[in-house]
């Protein structure tokens, strides 16, 4: 069983700002999308503080946040990367396979991604991603680079709302409406 132990929190400040973005976008009445919690197993807790100190996952995690936008099934993964090259051994096998049968469903799956040390954020739909993997399994790139994402799904934050991703995803849907 995987455990954890100092890396338990890698991503929050990103995943507290989409966290802030999707209350803000419950208040407009314009998207319900939630955090889908990982289920973990304590081991260790310090009776001192009350603070787990060990533990591992019950169960392998699908995406962190599922949801619906005006009527359109919505889930994502957030990620954070700190160099202009993102391993796709960072998004795991399940998490594709769960993303691709949400597409399959007529869902949207999409990835945030925070390059850190650019402070650029993107919007990454699901067909790209396939692309990369698909690269990856015909003996390609296990990674992709920053000049590879499409420029026009850098998000910014817009109105109060730090992460504004559903401009992505209306870019995002445009582009599937092109593609028919």
């Amino acid at each position: 069983m995987p455990t954890w132990k100092s890396r338990g929190l890698r991503g929050s400040a990103l995943e507290e700002m989409i966290n802030y973005s999707n209350e803000k976008y419950k208040e407009s009445k314009i998207a319900l999308v939630q955090k889908i919690p990982t289920p973990i197993k304590p081991i260790e807790i310090d009776n001192s503080t009350r603070h787990i100190t060990l533990a591992y996952f019950e169960q392998k995690s699908t995406v962190d946040y599922i949801g619906a936008v005006q009527g359109f099934p919505v889930c994502f993964d957030a990620k954070e990367c700190n160099s202009d090259t993102f391993a796709l051994a960072n998004i795991h096998i399940h998490q594709f396979e769960f993303m691709e049968s949400f597409e399959n469903q007529g869902g949207v799956a999409f990835i945030i991604l925070d390059f850190t040390h650019r402070n650029e954020i993107y919007y990454i739909p699901f067909a790209k991603i396939k692309e990369f993997f698909d690269r990856m399994n015909s003996g390609g790139r296990k990674s992709f680079k920053i000049d590879e994402l499409n420029k026009d799904f850098i998000l910014h934050s817009h109105s109060g709302v730090p992460v504004h991703y559903l401009e992505g995803l209306e870019k995002d849907l445009e582009s599937r409406k092109n593609n028919n």
